[in-house]
């Protein structure tokens, strides 16, 4: 591993912080543009809710487990289930949230990289 490349990135477990919400890991890459955002969050995992981001573009990718979600209008019922390499588009102003994560077989986790454009000053590494 070259980790004196500040282009490369790497993706160890301990390089995931934990969140304040109960079994949220996050591991943030910050750029002048863009932003992603990896989630490994344990199957099962509350603390989401239905929100939307004015100033931000999210365009979002399962890698293992699933998502059961609401997309769409602030008061949209139908929930959709994106699971590994499908992905979801949020524009500026869409809701979405209000999820249920579902733990890959393995580790009982949902990855999700999660790509922001701007970067969100909230997700910022310190």
């Amino acid at each position: 591993m070259n980790l004196a490349n500040p282009y490369c990135h790497f993706f160890e477990a301990e390089e995931f912080q934990e969140t304040d919400r109960p079994g949220f890991r996050r591991r943030v890459i910050t750029g002048e543009n863009l932003q992603l955002c990896f989630w490994r969050i344990d199957g099962g995992a509350s603390g989401s809710f239905l929100h939307k981001h004015d100033d931000h573009e999210q365009l979002g990718m399962i890698v293992r487990g699933s998502l059961d979600f609401r997309i769409g209008d602030e008061d949209v019922e139908e929930r959709s289930v994106v699971g590994p390499y499908q992905a979801y588009l949020a524009p500026p102003g869409l809701w979405h949230g209000d999820s249920i994560f579902v733990g890959d077989d393995e580790l009982n986790e949902c990855w999700i990289l999660d790509v922001f454009s701007p970067p969100r000053d909230d997700l910022r590494e310190g």
